[in-house]
């Protein structure tokens, strides 16, 4: 006995880990009109057992109904929360029907097909029930073995009564889950009429008629106008963009180019300045060139200036000539004849100067 619960409870296990697997890949099934059909015996739970985990021969049955009008994330978050309130849940999802949210509620955009259809696609959901009842009875309750039905705690006002699910709570069979704030139907829908032009200007250029849009003719030529100053305005913004950053480019490409001339310009003037400054290699050449043609070409001195020569000049110097009293002789009678008369002296002088040059010589 103990091995064959132990055995029912592996192919439990099993058959919910491939129902999982085929959920994620496959959507939601529609619930029987007859209801559930189970042979194994369906128990009261508490809360306290649900989430402990048991009964282990089957999951907990939980049941959330609303609208679903524009499927959003807060409905989606509602419905992950209702999976998850237990460890092992089977979450049923009722959808009211068009009928049923017009009389109590107010006009839904998308269909009752439409709004089922987005519910079988959700991957929390694993049964959906279609037109479902606005209060829920305790017949609707064990025909389709809910053991707890989810909801916010928000007491919801309806139908006569001050909170509709105000019952399921006092049997001790509601769970409670949290609305996201920032996002409802309601506020999808004022997004909507406070933008009317724009969405329908939005829908007149995606092809959308003014009869499909239940649009007047001079509307329609007034946001059809729109349209066109809308366009030009984008086509004049695109210009000016695409101008910008021409003249953006512009701008860095010539103080590119200034920075380059600035470093050529004083690459030029150092190698200008290197070369023919007062300490340049110009200079320097110019001197070595001078003293190599000053060593191989000596100086040449033109004919009849004696004087020019070095040795000339020697010669002619007046401390090179002796003086008078050791180079002349005893003064005689002839001497004394000879400084009387100036023209002798003259010839005297210059010959004794050549004599004493060629003895220098």
């Amino acid at each position: 006995m103990h091995r064959k619960c132990i055995m029912d409870h592996w192919i439990i296990i099993n058959e919910a880990v491939v129902y999982q697997r085929y959920a994620l890949r496959e959507p939601a099934t529609f619930a029987k009109s007859t209801g559930y059909e189970t042979t194994i015996p369906h128990e009261k739970l508490t809360i306290a057992q649900a989430r402990r985990g048991t009964p282990a021969n089957r999951p907990v049955r939980v049941y959330a109904d609303g609208i679903f009008d524009l499927f959003h994330s807060g409905h989606a978050r509602a419905l992950m929360q209702a999976k998850n309130v237990f460890p092992n849940t089977h979450l049923i999802v009722g959808v009211c029907s068009d009928e049923l949210t017009h009389k109590y509620k107010g006009y839904t955009v998308m269909t009752e097909a439409e709004r089922y259809e987005a519910l079988l696609h959700c991957r929390y959901v694993d049964e959906v029930v279609r037109d479902a009842p606005w209060t829920l009875t305790p017949e609707f309750l064990q025909k389709h073995k809910i053991d707890f039905v989810a909801h916010d705690d928000i007491p919801y006002t309806s139908a006569g009564s001050e909170d509709v699910y105000k019952h399921i709570k006092e049997a001790g069979m509601f769970v409670a889950t949290q609305r996201t704030d920032g996002i409802s139907t309601s506020d999808l829908i004022t997004r909507i009429v406070r933008d009317y032009d724009i969405y329908v200007r939005r829908n007149l250029q995606r092809g959308y008629t003014a009869r499909e849009l239940n649009v007047g003719f001079i509307n329609e030529k007034k946001y059809r106008l729109q349209n066109q100053v809308d366009k030009m305005k984008e086509t004049v913004r695109t210009v000016e963009e695409k101008s910008k950053h021409f003249v953006y480019r512009v701008e860095e490409k010539s103080q590119d180019l200034i920075h380059k001339w600035e470093e050529k310009s004083r690459e030029f003037i150092g190698n200008f300045l290197e070369l023919f400054g007062p300490d340049g290699a110009w200079h320097v050449i110019q001197e070595r060139s001078g003293r190599m043609l000053q060593a191989l070409s000596p100086y040449s001195s033109p004919r009849g200036s004696p004087s020019s020569s070095p040795t000339r000049r020697r010669s002619v110097s007046p401390d090179s000539f002796p003086s008078s009293a050791s180079a002349s002789p005893p003064s005689s009678p002839s001497s004394k004849s000879s400084h009387s008369s100036p023209k002798k002296g003259k010839r005297s002088s210059f010959k004794a100067a050549s004599t004493y040059s060629r003895h220098v010589q």
